[in-house]
Formats: C-alpha cells, structure tokens, sequence
C-alpha cells in the first residue's frame, strides 16, 4: 500500500519522455523528391523521395523509389548544389542504384545550408540514359 504513490509518478515520467521523444522528432525536417524524365529524356521512368535530416548529427536519411526505367539502373545519386534543371556532380554516392534506395549520409553544415537552399536533386541513371534518366529536385516539405 505504501509503493502505490510510485505507479502515478512512473506514469507521468514515461508520459514526458515519450512527448520529449515526438518533440524531437518534429525538430527533424522532412525533405521530398519527386523523380522524372530529365530534360531531353523520353522515359515512362518515374519516382520518389523522401529525405530527413537530424540537424544535430547533420544525419540526412533517405528513401528513394522509381519505377518504370528503360532499363536496369545503374547508379543513383544526390547531385549539387545546382537549380532546378541545372547539372553538378556527386554529393552522396547510394550504395546501391536498385529500387528502393535507402540509407543515411553525414552531411558538413555547408552541404546542410545547401539542402535547405534547394541545390541538391536526386538523378538515377540507365545504360540508355548515362547521363541521369530520371530526377528530382530535393525540397524541405511544408
């Protein structure tokens, strides 16, 4: 009888934590991409990410789906920083160009300004399409 005042103060602290724990989650900004046919590529290609980022490890992790290729990928990427429509090099090289394309990258704080900026897109490239055959560019979700 007298442990009984235990239960309602352990049940308080396991509720904060849990808030604690959602609140740093929406701390996390959310980033999407939404891949298709690049500029003078004519493909039924078509794709998405979705992109989060622990702004206190600079952690970005990634999901990246695509279907519809004229062929088997043969890499994937996160290019920048560039526009919309423009072309840079490698930022985050994937693992692995087969769909989905998952993983996680440490960015430097300038390559975090540049995200948040819009200069990154994604590009997944083909035998058909060496350049890049489908792609999008990554934007902070509102």
């Amino acid at each position: 009888m007298r442990n009984l005042w235990i239960a309602p103060f352990a049940a308080a602290a396991m509720f904060a934590a849990g808030c604690a724990h959602k609140a740093e989650e929406a701390k996390m900004p959310t980033y999407t991409a939404t891949l298709a046919a690049a500029s003078g590529v004519t493909s039924a290609g078509k794709g998405s990410g979705v992109f989060t980022l622990d702004p206190a490890t600079r952690a970005l992790n990634y999901t990246v789906t695509y279907e519809g290729l004229t062929g088997a990928a043969m890499a994937a990427h996160i290019h920048g920083p560039a526009d919309a429509g423009a072309n840079a090099g490698v930022v985050v090289p994937f693992a692995s160009a087969a769909s989905p394309i998952t993983g996680t990258a440490t960015l430097t704080e300038a390559q975090v300004a540049e995200l948040n900026a819009g200069k990154y897109y994604v590009n997944v490239h083909t035998a058909a399409n060496k350049g890049g055959e489908i792609r999008g560019q990554i934007v902070l979700k509102k």
